[in-house]
């Protein structure tokens, strides 16, 4: 929270609402293919997500329902977002940085984003 002092008067600016931090893209959400979805899941609980991710809250970075929140689910953001977690990423939410995870298998990141995806109504 910041306060500021204008005019002899203070006044109070909440951070940015949640709206602001997700940032929500339009776009149309396609069906998940429920394999994937589990087999995205089983990649993550084995994987370093969980050290910066949380399923609900923001921790290093941010949560894997706000994420959910911001891409539709197709095609096009599971390929963008797979990227982002082979590649790295870095300002699309904020300071964090994610590192790169070369190592991990364009499928798998396919299929970890879909479970990632999958969230946005629960």
């Amino acid at each position: 929270m910041l306060l500021i002092n204008s005019c002899n008067e203070k006044k109070t600016i909440s951070e940015k609402s949640s709206t602001d931090y997700i940032k929500a893209i339009l776009g149309d959400d396609h069906e998940l293919d429920s394999i994937l979805v589990k087999k995205g899941e089983v990649l993550i609980a084995y994987s370093d997500c969980y050290d910066c991710h949380k399923s609900e809250n923001r921790a290093k970075g941010p949560a894997f329902r706000d994420i959910a929140k911001r891409y539709p689910a197709d095609k096009t953001y599971i390929e963008h977002l797979a990227r982002q977690v082979i590649r790295g990423s870095k300002g699309a939410w904020g300071y964090p940085v994610m590192s790169p995870h070369p190592d991990i298998k364009k499928e798998d990141a396919e299929a970890m984003v879909t479970f990632i995806l999958s969230l946005r109504n629960q």
